[in-house]
């Protein structure tokens, strides 16, 4: 496949039908990484309809379960033979760390090989107690259809996964569009899933920008199901736009997501320190890019001035730079307009009385940099607390009870996730209960499980991903009825 073929269909690798090719650049320079196929309404066109047909008439949805998750652990094993490539170039493409690249590979691997396991431990449906030795009644799960996945910039490879896995393991076809600020895993993976032996049509990759490409595939007529991963305002388009035809929707649209921090958990050295260092993990993974990043910190007021001291003089001491480069810890961020959208969000933060504890601006030199922020004093009316920066930028609030507590930390539009740190048991699990997000952490923050469910409330978005609700996000119910000793009914006189 050459630079320039990105689009596959079919089981083709193929150019944009325009001729139009995109610029995908190195976030650590602003240089040229990769040259890509900028694909349009027609190249969408044909992909879904390489799905139809594959789903339709091809063999696919009526594989069995045994080969389909035999594929899929075959995939897992082809991602950790490549794990060095792929770990690399997704360092390159999205900006994180080298190590954050390999970790990802290894999560993508995790996902393919537990929807794999779980649909492989299925039984043949759920039977229904009809209280009649005549009539035996099944419910049973077949595939949705062809599933248009969009996904984001930020985690392009596993977010991919979280899609295409459970897709394919209940027996879809899909078309694919990842960002086309990071696409170069998304081409990846459809190759291994080729190599592992996916039919042709089954999987289809188009690279281009979400209009045309993802508003096509959200209007057309033959796509059965959108799931989409990234911004509140592009989510809600998706949604409007599948509702003429009346099409499945899983959305996942982002979180503002509190730490929220009693002053129990810091009563020892130990406590304060982890408390800190995960405070710091919490926002600053990925400089800020992360759906669930902790964001907003909500320390209890007996401990705030020293958390805030500390956290800011190691926030100053995080090492940045090119993320395949030794001892760096943040990469730059994705583009250079998502680094003056950070940048628009703290300058109105400080004009509504923010205190910069620490970063603040940008580091010398080429690359979408910007440094560790730690803003202090912030309040609810602040744009940079209500809203998700997607940025290396904490905020930081205060409280005095429990209650206050609980109020801050559920006073937003989103509820993708939280945390809770404190020595107090009993505490912890009444604030997690009280907490109204999708996930919710007690003492750490960030762990997920490819078993649990993950998704948000309110304006996180709708559906969930991973766990067995994730699988049931791509399969439609079909309740099978048989009469063992069909008679006349006589209802008419005949």
């Amino acid at each position: 496949m050459s630079e320039q073929k990105t689009i596959y269909a079919g089981g083709t690798w193929r150019a944009a039908a325009s001729g139009a090719t995109r610029e995908v650049l190195d976030p650590a320079d602003a240089t040229v990484l990769a040259v890509v196929a900028e694909g349009g309404a027609a190249d969408a066109d044909a992909a879904v309809a390489a799905a139809r047909a594959a789903f339709d008439d091809g063999a696919w949805p009526r594989t069995p379960v045994a080969e389909r998750a035999a594929l899929l652990r075959r995939t897992a094993d082809l991602l950790q033979r490549d794990r060095e490539r792929i770990g690399l170039l997704e360092s390159r493409d999205a900006g994180k760390t080298l190590e954050e690249g390999r970790v990802d590979v290894d999560c993508v691997s995790d996902a393919f090989r537990y929807f794999a396991d779980l649909v492989a431990g299925e039984g043949a449906g759920r039977v229904v107690d009809t209280g009649s030795p005549e009539i035996h009644s099944v419910v049973v799960h077949e595939p949705v259809g062809v599933c248009a996945l969009i996904t984001p910039w930020n985690y392009p490879l596993l977010q991919a996964s979280w899609k295409i896995a459970p897709a394919l393991a209940a027996g879809n076809t899909f078309v694919v569009k990842p960002s086309e600020l990071t696409p170069l895993t998304t081409v990846v993976l459809l190759e291994l899933l080729a190599e592992a032996g996916l039919p042709a049509g089954v999987a289809n990759l188009v690279t281009g920008a979400g209009d045309p490409v993802g508003a096509r595939l959200a209007t057309h007529p033959d796509v059965d199901l959108v799931s989409f991963t990234g911004g509140f305002t592009s989510g809600t388009k998706v949604m409007r736009a599948a509702a003429d035809t009346v099409k499945k929707v899983a959305l996942e649209l982002g979180g503002k997501n509190p730490n929220v921090v009693f002053a129990d958990a810091c009563a020892t050295e130990e406590g304060f320190d982890t408390a800190v260092d995960q405070a710091l993990n919490a926002a600053f993974i990925h400089s800020g890019q992360v759906c669930s990043a902790g964001s907003r910190l909500i320390v209890e007021e007996s401990v705030r001035s020293r958390f805030v001291a500390e956290l800011a003089r190691r926030a100053e001491k995080i090492r940045i730079g090119r993320g395949t480069d030794a001892g760096v810890e943040c990469g730059p961020l994705v583009s250079a307009a998502q680094r003056e959208r950070t940048e628009s969000y703290v300058a109105a933060a400080l004009a509504d009385g923010a205190v910069l504890r620490a970063g603040g601006e940008r580091p010398p030199g080429p690359g979408y940099f910007y440094r560790p922020t730690v803003l202090d004093r912030c309040h609810r009316r602040m744009r940079v607390v209500r809203e998700e920066v997607f940025g290396p930028v904490l905020t930081v609030e205060g409280f005095r009870t429990e209650a206050e507590a609980v109020a801050l930390a559920n006073d937003t539009e989103y509820g993708l996730a939280g945390a809770v740190w404190s020595a107090d048991a009993d505490r912890a699990r009444r604030v997690a209960g009280l907490l109204r997000h999708g996930t919710v952490w007690i003492n750490d923050f960030h762990p997920y499980l490819p078993q649990a469910e993950w998704g948000g409330f309110g304006k996180s978005g709708i559906g969930r991903e991973l766990g067995p609700s994730g699988l049931a996000e791509y399969r439609e119910t079909k309740h099978v009825y048989t009469n063992l000793a069909p008679r006349p009914v006589r209802w008419f006189a005949g």
